[in-house]
């Protein structure tokens, strides 16, 4: 018995053990979820690298053209754009254009984990077959378009027009891999935006600001069948700073190279209800709200 009791532990060194497996995981948990978070920044930029390479490889088989953008809403000359997430659109521009990012870069782009940030929520669950599909893909979620739509949580510039609220003037991104002073060089982004109508569905108002990435203090404002979740923080008092948001956004640009900026050194962009990008939306009325990039 005396050897049996020699062995055992006593309470008081049990309670040491957990106070020191406690005090390790207080400190191995924080590390970790950091390096997890460093992980996703890495294969955030890794993708958009990689739409970046393939955007350019499109480029080079169409005489230096880049793609057309495909956040467009309506035909003809009666048509305003939309939100720059949009991977396909409810319609063609014209009959020689495509409706889907896919369409024109599947041949570039394996996978349809490279057209979404890492840092999400969630995965889009109809992803894979979305890209695949192109044009024909159909959504199978009940009550959708019949030409369906998706909108994923990067941003995506080439060929697009906005209008730049700070500048009072056009955005107009990049059209082709040879560049023009004209255009800008932003290609790619993370989402970082405000006043997203699907706000509305977590918190009833749009009032708030969301993002692929995690913002502090964040809740998630829900996806839908033809998008995905992204993080959010509501700011109904409107006193919620861009400081106080302390995150970073990736941005790829047309000479390759992939950045990190702060979201308190961007710009707001507006959409555009005309092509030539000099009528922003009403914030009440906008499709997707307003659009953090960088400065120009």
């Amino acid at each position: 018995m005396s050897r049996l009791h020699k062995k055992a532990f006593t309470l008081i060194e049990l309670l040491v053990v957990v106070c020191i497996i406690s005090l390790l995981v207080g400190v191995l948990v924080p590390a970790l979820s950091k390096v997890k978070q460093k992980v996703r920044s890495l294969v955030s930029a890794t993708n958009q690298r990689q739409i970046a390479e393939g955007v350019f490889c499109y480029a080079a088989d169409q005489e230096d053209r880049f793609p057309e953008s495909v956040a467009k809403l309506g035909k003809g000359t009666a048509w305003s754009w939309h939100e720059p997430t949009v991977l396909a659109g409810f319609q063609k521009q014209t009959p020689s254009s495509y409706r889907s990012v896919a369409a024109y870069l599947n041949d570039y782009i394996d996978s349809s984990s490279t057209m979404f940030c890492p840092s999400s929520p969630a995965k889009y669950p109809f992803a894979q077959q979305a890209w695949e599909g192109g044009d024909s893909w159909d959504n199978p979620a009940p009550n959708t378009a019949v030409e369906d739509p998706l909108f994923g949580n990067y941003c995506l510039y080439w060929n697009y027009v906005g209008y730049l609220a700070e500048y009072k003037r056009a955005f107009t991104g990049p059209k082709s891999a040879g560049g023009d002073r004209r255009q800008s060089k932003l290609l790619i982004s993370d989402y970082f935006g405000y006043g997203h109508w699907r706000n509305e569905l977590a918190y009833g108002t749009r009032e708030a600001f969301g993002s692929c990435e995690k913002i502090p203090s964040a809740s998630i404002t829900p996806g839908t069948p033809v998008s995905c979740d992204f993080w959010s923080r509501q700011n109904s008092d409107g006193q919620l700073t861009l400081a106080a948001i302390d995150i970073q956004i990736r941005a790829g640009y047309t000479d390759g190279h992939v950045e990190s900026l702060s979201v308190s050194g961007m710009t707001l962009m507006k959409i555009s209800i005309r092509p030539d990008g000099t009528i922003p939306y009403p914030d009440a009325i906008s499709p997707g709200g307003t659009f953090y990039i960088p400065r120009q």
